[in-house]
C-alpha cells in the first residue's frame, strides 16, 4: 500500500457478525496495519466524521436509519475527501454499481469478501480518491486561472474602450473652445476697424473664457490620470476645516454674484484643528459649490452645511436647481458623462469624477439625492483625524 501508517477505517454496519468478520480479515493482513472503528447507525457514522478524520469508509447500504443510496450523499457532503467502499448483498449488485456512479470508490459483495479482496479494495479506494482529489485540485486551479485570464481580458477590453471614448470626448471638448478662440480672434484681426469697443471687449472676453475652459479641462484630465495611476496621495496637514470652508466660499463669491445665487453657510458642532488634505478638500468643496451655482436658477439659494460628529465630519451642499434625471444618477461619477437636461450649460463632465476620487482618497464616501426640477443634495462624509 502507498501509505505506511495505520489506516483508519470507519465501518458503518448494523450486522455485528459481519462487522466482526471484516475486522478479522483486517487482522490477517500482513502488508498494512488497520485501525477499524465500528458503528451501527448512519447518524453515529456522521458523528464520528464530525470528531475524527478517517482514511476510508466501509458503508453498508442497508442500515436501520438509511436505505439504499440515501446515506451516500450525506457522507460525501460531510467528508468529501474520504473514499467510500460500499458493502452490498449478492442481489444488490446493481445498486452498488449505481453507488459508484454517485461517488463511491468501490463496492464489495459481502459473501465474496476475503482478506485479499478487502485489502485490495481498500487500497484501490484510497489511491483512486487521492488521484481524483489531485485532479480536482489541478482542475480547480485551471478553472481559477481561466476565470482570472477572462477577467483580465474583459478588463483590458473595457480599458481600451474607455481610453478610446476618453480621447474622443477630450478631443470634442477641446475643439469647441478652440473654435471659439479662432472665430473671435479672426473677427478681431479682419474687422478691427469696423468693430465697436464693446464688441471688441466681448470678443476678448470670449477668448479669455475659452482659454480658461481649455486650461481647466487639461488640469482635470491630468488630475484624473494621476488618480487612475494610483498617484493621488492623501497628504495631511493640521488646520481648521470650518475656517477652510469660509475661505472656499469667499473664492466662489463672485461666481455666485454673477449668477445671482445666494450661498448660506451653517456649521453644527465644535471644529478644532484636525488633519486634512487641503488639496483634496479644495477639489471636493470647490467642485460641489461650482456645480450647485452653475445648475441653479437666477435668484436661487445654495445651502452649505458643515456638521461635526465624534469621529467624522459631514459636508452637505444643497441646491434647488435643475436637478438630475434618475437614469443619469447611475452614471453620475463616470468621466465625461453629463445629464440629458443640462442643455447649453457649459461643463466637462469631469468635476464629479474628481470629487469622488478625492473623497475616496481621503477615506470618505459621497452620496447624492436629486430630483429633476426640484434640486440636488450632495453629502460627503470624511473621517475625523485629530
Amino acid at each position: 500500500m502507498a501509505v505506511s501508517y495505520s489506516v483508519k477505517i470507519l465501518l458503518i454496519e448494523d450486522n455485528l457478525a459481519e462487522a466482526r468478520l471484516l475486522q478479522e480479515f483486517l487482522k490477517q493482513a500482513a502488508s498494512q496495519e488497520y485501525n477499524l472503528v465500528h458503528v451501527q447507525r448512519l447518524r453515529e457514522g456522521i458523528n464520528q466524521l464530525n470528531q475524527h478524520n478517517y482514511d476510508v469508509i466501509l458503508l453498508d447500504l442497508t442500515l436501520p436509519d438509511s436505505q439504499g443510496l440515501s446515506s451516500l450523499p450525506l457522507l460525501i457532503s460531510k467528508s468529501p475527501s474520504t473514499p467510500i467502499v460500499v458493502l452490498t448483498n449478492t442481489n444488490d449488485e446493481e445498486l452498488a454499481i449505481e453507488a459508484v456512479r454517485e461517488g463511491a470508490q468501490d463496492y464489495l459483495v459481502k459473501r465474496q469478501v476475503n482478506c485479499d479482496v478487502l485489502v485490495r479494495s481498500l487500497r484501490y479506494a484510497i489511491e483512486r480518491k487521492q488521484v481524483l482529489e489531485s485532479l480536482r485540485t489541478v482542475n480547480q486551479a485551471l478553472e481559477n486561472r481561466v476565470e482570472e485570464s477572462t477577467a483580465e481580458l474583459v478588463k483590458a477590453q473595457e480599458l481600451y474602450q474607455f481610453k478610446s471614448e476618453f480621447v474622443s470626448m477630450l478631443s470634442h471638448d477641446i475643439r469647441n473652445p478652440l473654435n471659439t478662440i479662432l472665430l473671435a480672434a479672426g473677427l478681431l484681426q479682419n474687422n478691427d476697424d469696423k468693430l465697436s469697443k464693446e464688441k471688441k471687449t466681448n470678443h476678448l472676453r470670449m477668448i479669455r473664457t475659452a482659454i480658461k475652459n481649455v486650461a481647466q479641462l487639461l488640469d482635470e484630465v491630468s488630475f484624473i490620470g494621476k488618480a487612475e495611476s494610483g498617484k493621488l496621495p492623501c497628504q495631511l496637514t493640521h488646520f481648521n476645516i470650518e475656517c477652510f470652508c469660509h475661505q472656499i466660499l469667499e473664492e466662489v463669491h463672485l461666481t455666485a454674484l454673477e449668477k445671482n445665487v445666494r450661498i448660506d453657510f451653517t456649521s453644527v458642532g465644535k471644529f478644532g484643528d484636525a488633519f486634512w488634505d487641503e488639496s483634496l478638500l479644495r477639489h471636493i468643496l470647490g467642485n460641489l459649490l461650482s456645480n450647485a451655482i452653475k445648475y441653479s436658477h437666477s435668484g436661487d439659494q445654495v445651502k452649505v452645511e458643515l456638521i461635526a460628529e465624534e469621529k467624522k465630519v459631514i459636508i452637505r451642499v444643497q441646491d434647488w436647481g435643475i436637478g438630475i434625471e434618475k437614469q443619469d444618477q447611475k452614471r453620475l461619477f463616470q468621466a465625461f458623462h453629463r445629464g440629458e437636461n443640462v442643455g447649453s450649460i457649459a461643463g466637462t463632465g469631469l468635476g464629479l469624477v474628481i470629487v469622488k476620487k478625492c473623497v475616496e482618497a481621503h477615506g470618505g464616501e459621497i452620496i447624492v439625492n436629486s430630483q429633476q426640477g426640484v434640486g440636488t443634495t450632495f453629502t460627503v462624509t470624511l473621517p475625523l483625524r485629530v
